[in-house]
């Protein structure tokens, strides 16, 4: 395995990637008896229509999530109840753009790694167990949607994109997952969790080569095609509506604010995009900063606020929200602090506080073995290394972070999602 020192930083990572495609990233962090590791699949919510070997594939809405459900059962029974045997805390968890499989522990974790990468290879699918599991995932899909933070997150996603399957619920329907048979898992499984479309991270007390090895042993060893991704015809930059209301049982009115990005880029390029927005976005809109204070002084926000930029499915886009007792006042007063930074530019001296609190922040994730490993996955699939955000964060500007908020936050490209209560 590569070994690459970050001195700075304190941290070393050894890497490789194996003949089948797969990529292996190991922090060692010696003096901890706790481990983490997980493996981790480029296939998420949104991958519902691809290609393979010029072939076009299309899948019900739901999939990825209903196989992250499936993959614990194995012929000899459930992996999970295997790893918390074996003392490891294990989940998994499926977003817009990817699926993970993971565990944490303090002892056994050659067993527990082995484990892991058998059943996530291992595909085992009955009938009866496909059947039993939709009605399980059915009430969850109409938990979701009685839960106000999703609903009020899914209507703006429908505002923001008119094709990107972004715009559909990770879990898909009660109607989509209807369509979903044993035989759709086996070939999604076939596709999409080919080592070659994954990677496997572990970060605490492990050996690296040993990490190897058990991937040598358990995984296949034959490479194969990567899929092509079908996110629909290209997005303009506005959305499709601006706004959009309903009523729920909530406490107080709940507002989600967004703006597309436009095409999210892969690499050193897309991994400097990322923290320059999230610096942008701390300063325009974090709690320290003025839109923030002020709204708050007013009565307009509180403690449920915050903001974050996003990239999956090919897009990147803004979220912003929270309680509001007047959610169309908070949303176009947030709005019109991006137009005070167009004039003047953001203070160099709240810049210079929120550089240092991120680069804080980053130290932190690195003490947080999770955080970390998820990262490293997640960065491998954009093409870049998270550890290397210390020194592309040192060289952002206080006018890189302005110029972001000039090109990004304007009010054409930017939608409300209300939830009011009854």
């Amino acid at each position: 395995m590569r070994r690459i020192d970050w001195p700075a930083i304190g941290e070393t990572l050894y890497t490789t990637t194996l003949p089948n495609g797969l990529p292996i990233f190991v922090v060692p962090k010696p003096g901890y008896r706790k481990s983490f590791a997980c493996y981790m699949t480029n296939y998420g919510g949104a991958d519902r229509r691809f290609t393979l070997a010029g072939e076009p594939k299309d899948t019900p809405a739901g999939v990825a999530h209903y196989l992250e459900h499936k993959m614990f059962d194995m012929p000899e029974g459930n992996a999970l109840m295997a790893l918390e045997a074996a003392g490891a805390n294990a989940n998994a968890f499926t977003s817009e753009a990817e699926t993970c499989y993971h565990f944490t522990c303090t002892e056994h974790f050659d067993e527990n790694l082995r484990t892991l990468l058998r059943f996530v290879s291992t595909p085992y699918y009955t009938q009866e167990s496909v059947d039993k599991e939709r009605g399980i995932i059915s009430q969850e899909i109409r938990m979701y949607e009685d839960d106000p933070d999703d609903q009020v997150y899914m209507a703006l996603m429908r505002l923001l994109f008119a094709h990107n399957p972004l715009r559909d619920d990770v879990a898909g329907t009660v109607q989509s997952i209807q369509e979903i048979t044993p035989q759709v898992l086996y070939d999604c499984h076939k596709v999409f969790y080919h080592p070659s479309n994954m990677v496997l991270c572990v970060v605490g007390n492990a050996d690296p080569e040993a990490v190897e090895r058990a991937a040598l042993e358990i995984l296949t060893a034959q490479s194969a095609p990567l899929p092509g991704r079908d996110y629909g015809p290209d997005e303009t930059l506005e959305p499709v509506e601006a706004r959009s209301e309903r009523v729920m049982e909530v406490s107080a009115p709940l507002f989600l604010g967004g703006l597309k990005l436009g095409p999210a880029a892969k690499g050193p390029d897309g991994q400097r995009e990322r923290l320059t927005a999230g610096l942008a976005l701390r300063c325009l809109y974090g709690r320290s900063s003025p839109a923030y204070l002020d709204l708050y002084d007013k009565g307009l926000l509180n403690a449920t606020f915050g903001c974050g930029a996003e990239y999956a499915a090919g897009q990147g886009y803004v979220l912003f929200g929270g309680e509001s007792r007047d959610p169309d006042g908070a949303f176009q007063a947030l709005l019109a602090a991006a137009e005070a930074v167009w004039q003047k530019g953001f203070d160099p001296a709240l810049f210079d506080r929120q550089k240092k609190a991120a680069y804080g922040g980053q130290i932190r994730v690195l003490g947080d073995f999770r955080s970390l490993g998820v990262g490293l996955a997640e960065g491998c699939f954009a093409q870049c290394q998270p550890l290397d955000s210390f020194r592309q964060l040192e060289a952002i500007t206080c006018d890189d972070a302005s110029a972001w908020v000039r090109e990004h936050i304007v009010p054409e490209r930017a939608a409300l999602s209300v939830v009011r209560p009854k």
